[in-house]
């Protein structure tokens, strides 16, 4: 599947497929958001805005889906909200901001800050 500017950025409320998405607005997710695929099923989020996730929303996935075959590669920042919970990995141009008992399985890799307030950070498994 590839999708451009699918929800004019607003992916909330969406069930994703593997494929490669793209958007030259921000991404928002204000609802909870489903990744559906198999293991090893590979999903690329791209965008030259931010990525923002509301409070206490959810990355779910489904059908074996897996966090660590998640991208969400963005150019601008990548705000967390309290309580939310997201999985993949994040590769950020400027910074990275997980807000209060957020949680992140995946992994943060940002080229100028990573901000955690008492967030959670879990190492999704690596490749067998």
């Amino acid at each position: 599947t590839e999708g451009y500017n699918i929800g004019a950025g607003a992916i909330g409320g969406l069930t994703l497929t593997t494929g490669v998405y793209t958007f030259n607005t921000d991404i928002r997710i204000g609802v909870d958001i489903k990744f559906s695929g198999d293991a090893d099923d590979v999903f690329i989020l791209q965008t030259t805005g931010s990525l923002m996730q509301a409070a206490s929303t959810k990355v779910i996935l489904s059908g074996g889906a897996q966090a660590k075959n998640i991208f969400w590669q963005v150019a601008g920042d990548v705000w967390v909200g309290p309580n939310a919970v997201m999985q993949g990995v994040l590769l950020a141009n400027t910074k990275v901001v997980f807000e209060s008992d957020s949680s992140l399985t995946g992994r943060v890799l940002a080229q100028t800050l990573c901000t955690l307030q008492t967030a959670t950070i879990t190492q999704a498994p690596a490749a067998a």
